[in-house]
């Protein structure tokens, strides 16, 4: 009975992860990755040579920086770029006002 019972709790836990992956997958295919035209449009339209976060140079001593695609749901993809990965777990906390400040950026660049 040991024996059944060990064997069942070995089948559970190895289905248990598959589940998950398979969920996962679904996950990813709804929201698809942009294709690299939307990238490199994005890219040269985008309105700050500094990191929203940081104010940091884009591409200067913090390295190569990030360029990061922000989902929303209902709204069209956005890019943002940093100047590092800590600067875009600080922009998660708060998506809305540096997108706010991406936005006053770019109509301000359309005036000039």
């Amino acid at each position: 009975m040991k024996k059944l019972t060990l064997l069942f709790a070995l089948l559970f836990a190895a289905g248990t992860p598959l589940a998950f992956a398979a969920h996962d997958h679904a996950t990813a295919e709804k929201s698809p990755a942009p294709d690299a035209a939307w990238l490199a449009k994005a890219k040269a339209e985008y309105p700050l040579k500094t990191c929203v976060v940081s104010d940091e140079e884009i591409g200067g001593s913090m390295g190569e920086g990030i360029d990061y695609v922000y989902k929303q749901e209902g709204k069209p993809d956005r890019l943002v770029r940093f100047c590092c990965k800590d600067c875009r777990k600080d922009f998660n906390k708060e998506p809305a006002k540096y997108l706010k400040l991406i936005d006053e950026a770019a109509a301000k660049a359309k005036k000039n």
